[in-house]
């Protein structure tokens, strides 16, 4: 998926030359994994998916500007949120060959492969958080979390405030995303319930002020003053 450098006859992680792709592998149940990454915001249209086997997939985006870290840190993201093999979230990664067989199974399967986007993205086209309540945490994460970070790294309730808004506006059952933020922060709240409950609700009250229509005055000396409705 990513080039080696020049004069370089191993894939390990020093001799990547340049990030290009971003992948995941879909062992498990990876029809609907690869449902959720084409309904889901915080990811781009997939440039390329890879029929493995019956019902396995191979998701792969073009990227650009990505630095070996940053891309294995996104990796992982998008192996956690969409069920991903975690075994392949490494820049030296190899994947199957559309056209050549998958002989791991009983009966030969031929790879496939279907272009469907040819865009190149960037990172900020992939907005999972690193701190989103989807991603699977243990309670002594809680610790490691509260260690000396940047002046402008954002606090977990600014994620959990972006990941409500987000999870809202794509339409997820507001108990499922209140539930999700509670078990989350279930090592560092007091009442999680309480505080979830409250994050999601402010949510919602924003998303709803923000699609209602605003009604405004007519400007003065235009000579109308019925209300204009935008």
């Amino acid at each position: 998926m990513n080039p080696i450098k020049d004069g370089a006859y191993s894939r390990t992680k020093e001799n990547i030359k340049d990030i290009r792709h971003v992948y995941l592998d879909l062992d498990n149940k990876g029809d609907e994994a690869l449902e959720s990454i084409r309904n889901s915001t915080e990811v781009p249209p997939p440039n390329f998916v890879l029929d493995t086997s019956p019902g396995k997939h191979q998701v792969v985006w073009k990227v650009t500007g990505f630095s070996r870290d940053e891309a294995e840190s996104l990796l992982h993201n998008l192996a956690n949120q969409f069920a991903g093999d975690l075994a392949a979230t490494d820049s030296t990664r190899v994947l199957r060959l559309p056209g050549f067989a998958n002989h791991k199974l009983p009966e030969e399967f031929i790879v496939q492969a279907r272009q469907e986007s040819d865009a190149v993205y960037a990172l900020r086209d992939f907005t999972i958080d690193e701190d989103s309540p989807e991603a699977p945490r243990h309670l002594a994460d809680a610790q490691e979390r509260r260690r000396t970070v940047p002046s402008n790294h954002k606090s977990q309730s600014e994620h959990d405030w972006a990941y409500a808004k987000r999870a809202l506006a794509r339409g997820d059952d507001p108990e499922v995303v209140i539930q999700r933020i509670a078990d989350y922060r279930v090592a560092d709240k007091d009442d999680p319930n309480y505080y979830a409950r409250r994050t999601v609700t402010k949510a919602q009250a924003e998303l709803k002020s923000s699609t209602a229509p605003q009604i405004a005055e007519s400007p003065a000396g235009e000579g109308s003053s019925q209300d204009r409705v935008h």
